[in-house]
C-alpha cells in the first residue's frame, strides 16, 4: 500500500511539473509578447495602418487593436490553448473567426494560424478571415499575411509590413 501511495505522489508531481514546464506554445506566446507597443504599417495600395499591442488578463492575453485607414477598428486576441496558440479576430465584417497554431521550433518566429471555427457568420458563403501568418522579422519589424474567404474562394490579403513606433 505504501508503494502505491509513493507511486501516486510521484505521478502527481510529474503531472504538475509537466503542466508548469514551458512548452512550445508558451515559448511562442512569449515571443509574441515582444509585440507590446505601438506600430505603424503601410500597404502596397498606399493606405496606412496603425496597430497597438498590450497584455491583459494577468498577462495571459495579447490584445491587438488594428486600424486601417477608412475602415472600422478591429481587435484580435492571442492566447494559449493547451499546447497550441489561439487567435480570435473580431472582424469589421461582424464575425469572429478563431485560428490555431502549434509553434514550429524550426521556424520560431513564424506563426501560421489556421482556421478552427467562427461565430456570427451569416452564411457559409459570407466573407471572413480564414488564416493568418505572423512573422517576427526583428524587434522593430514584423509582417502579417491574412487570408480572406468568400463564396468558397480564398485570397491572400495585402501583406501588412509593420514598423515599431519610436
Amino acid at each position: 500500500m505504501r508503494i502505491l501511495r509513493m507511486l501516486a505522489l510521484i505521478l502527481a508531481l510529474l503531472s504538475v511539473a509537466a503542466q508548469t514546464a514551458p512548452g512550445k506554445a508558451q515559448a511562442g506566446f512569449d515571443r509574441l509578447k515582444t509585440l507590446v507597443g505601438d506600430w505603424q504599417g503601410a500597404l502596397a495600395d498606399g493606405r496606412t495602418a496603425a496597430a497597438s499591442y498590450r497584455l491583459v488578463s494577468k498577462d495571459s492575453v495579447l490584445e491587438e487593436t488594428l486600424q486601417v485607414s477608412n475602415q472600422e477598428t478591429m481587435i484580435t486576441v492571442y492566447h494559449l490553448d493547451g499546447d497550441r496558440l489561439m487567435v480570435t479576430h473580431y472582424c469589421a465584417a461582424g464575425n469572429q473567426p478563431r485560428m490555431v497554431t502549434t509553434p514550429d521550433p524550426n521556424a520560431p518566429n513564424v506563426f501560421a494560424f489556421q482556421f478552427l471555427d467562427i461565430t456570427n457568420l451569416s452564411s457559409a458563403q459570407s466573407g471572413h478571415m480564414r488564416d493568418l501568418v505572423v512573422t517576427l522579422v526583428d524587434k522593430d519589424h514584423f509582417t502579417q499575411q491574412w487570408v480572406w474567404r468568400e463564396k468558397g474562394q480564398e485570397e491572400k490579403m495585402e501583406l501588412f509590413k509593420w514598423t515599431r513606433k519610436q
